[in-house]
């Protein structure tokens, strides 16, 4: 394969930390570990997130650690292309790349059914060394204003102490912190159940992250779980923090509380859905895109629901094409979709 040019990266404005691997896609109704075809796309929530910000055109770095593979060159060489800032980024010269196998149903709704291809040692993404972050923060956090994770770094030792000392050092600096706690039973525990509720000790990891998050994005069972409610109100006013809170809800509406301000938004539907994964990323990366041009006193009702329209119709997009990351659209993309979607 011709090598990629080297791109000379911009410093980040948003940095997204934790997985990158494979979503080995089984075909409709079927098993993604003995059916054909399956198709393996590019994905981890981070990841996707970097990639659908830059492909916005967001200033946006990428910090994880991949297998010293082909999995990880793929990763590297679409980085480079889209833009992504990947200074932070580590080569693990003895795990490999994690591959999730995700089972589809023939409406494209996906869960986790397990992974493949560890060698006994565990996965690259599990291993992401504080030492090797440090050495690269300075770089990534000198013009950022926003950091943003998921939770599942938090189900191994090292990724967790590297994603902890993240959240701590963006705290210190004043740079807002952007949580989807994205929780993925199977990476905590390969017995888990893919709609397993969590366990003590993962709601305890997990509530170290929301304690100091300024922006939550949680699907409504995650709610459920972490809150035991689905209201975004009652669960910003539950937090000493105060921080905005979205909650997502499949394809009924999407529902906020953003600047002590409540409302929701019917879900936008593309003409087709193909496959769901990777939605949520997409929703998130617009919003943050979009939260990143308005200044905080400029925020009514109005601009909000604009915000939100402007994510959502990312996530409609992301709907309509197999995988995470191919199908992610243009701001152009993005605009001339909601543009068609009024006129309807």
């Amino acid at each position: 394969m011709k090598e990629i040019e080297k791109v000379e990266f911009s410093s980040p404005e948003i940095i997204c930390i934790g997985e990158a691997l494979i979503d080995r896609l089984g075909p409709l109704g079927g098993d993604p570990a003995k059916d054909k075809p399956v198709q393996d796309c590019l994905g981890g929530a981070p990841a996707n997130v970097a990639c659908a910000l830059a492909k916005l055109g967001g200033a946006v770095a990428f910090v994880g650690r991949l297998g010293d593979d082909s999995i990880g060159k793929s990763f590297r060489d679409l980085m480079s292309v889209r833009g992504v800032n990947l200074c932070g980024l580590q080569i693990d010269h003895d795990r490999p790349s994690r591959i999730v196998l995700v089972r589809r149903d023939l409406n494209g709704e996906r869960s986790f059914q397990g992974f493949f291809g560890d060698q006994g040692g565990g996965f690259s993404d599990q291993a992401i060394a504080l030492s090797q972050l440090t050495s690269a923060w300075p770089l990534l956090i000198q013009n950022a204003r926003w950091l943003l994770s998921g939770s599942i770094p938090l189900a191994s030792k090292a990724s967790a102490e590297a994603l902890l000392w993240s959240f701590e050092e963006a705290q210190k600096l004043g740079v807002r912190i952007a949580l989807d706690i994205n929780w993925r039973p199977t990476f905590w525990d390969s017995t888990f159940l893919p709609d397993s509720a969590p366990d003590r000790i993962a709601v305890q990891k997990i509530s170290e992250l929301i304690d100091k998050a300024s922006l939550i994005k949680l699907a409504r069972e995650e709610a459920i779980f972490f809150f035991n409610c689905d209201d975004p109100a009652v669960i910003s006013k539950s937090l000493h923090s105060g921080p905005d809170v979205v909650i997502t809800d499949g394809s009924k509406p999407v529902r906020w509380f953003i600047a002590d301000l409540a409302g929701e938004l019917a879900v936008l539907a593309p003409s087709a859905v193909i496959d769901t994964t990777g939605a949520g990323d997409a929703f998130m990366a617009g919003l943050l895109y979009q939260l990143m041009r308005v200044s905080s006193s400029l925020l009514d009702d109005s601009k909000i629901r604009e915000i939100v329209t402007f994510a959502a119709g990312c996530g409609a997009l992301v709907c309509g094409g197999a995988g995470a990351i191919t199908p992610q659209p243009s701001n152009e993309e993005v605009l001339a979709f909601l543009s068609a979607h009024a006129g309807r």
